[in-house]
C-alpha cells in the first residue's frame, strides 16, 4: 500500500523540542521533495519546511520558523525529519508532510498533533 506515515507529535512544555518522522512506503516512489505543511486557524495548510530528496538536500523555511525547525531527509530509510526546537505556543497544531514526485500523485501524511503548553 502506497503510504506515508507520520509520527512524533505531542505535547511539550515552551522551550522544548519534538522530533517529527515521515515515512514513506516501499512503494512510494520518485519522491523529488518532502513538504511539512502545518494547519491555520482558518484550516489552510500553511509550507513550513522543504527538502528536496536528490542527494543536495536543499531546504527552506517559512519565516516563522527559520533558526527553530531543521528538515533532513534519510533516503536509507525513506523517511522525512522535522526538528522542532525552542517550540512556542503558537506552534500548536496539526502538522503535515507531503511527498512530490516526479511523476505520478503527490501523497499526505495523515497528520500529526503537536501542543505547545506555556
Amino acid at each position: 500500500q502506497v503510504q506515508l506515515v507520520e509520527s512524533g507529535g505531542g505535547l511539550v512544555q515552551a522551550g522544548g523540542s519534538l522530533r517529527l518522522s515521515c515515512a514513506a512506503s516501499k512503494s512510494l516512489f520518485n519522491i523529488v521533495t518532502i513538504n511539512w505543511y502545518r494547519q491555520t486557524p482558518e484550516k489552510q495548510r500553511e509550507l513550513v519546511a522543504t527538502i528536496t530528496t536528490d542527494g543536495r538536500g536543499r531546504t527552506s523555511y517559512a519565516d516563522s520558523v527559520q533558526g527553530r525547525f531543521t528538515i533532513s531527509w534519510d533516503s536509507a530509510k525513506a523517511t522525512a525529519y522535522l526538528q522542532m526546537d525552542n517550540l512556542k505556543p503558537d506552534d500548536t497544531t496539526i502538522y503535515y508532510c507531503k511527498a512530490i514526485r516526479s511523476f505520478g500523485a503527490d501523497y499526505w501524511g495523515q497528520g500529526t498533533l503537536v501542543t505547545v503548553s506555556s
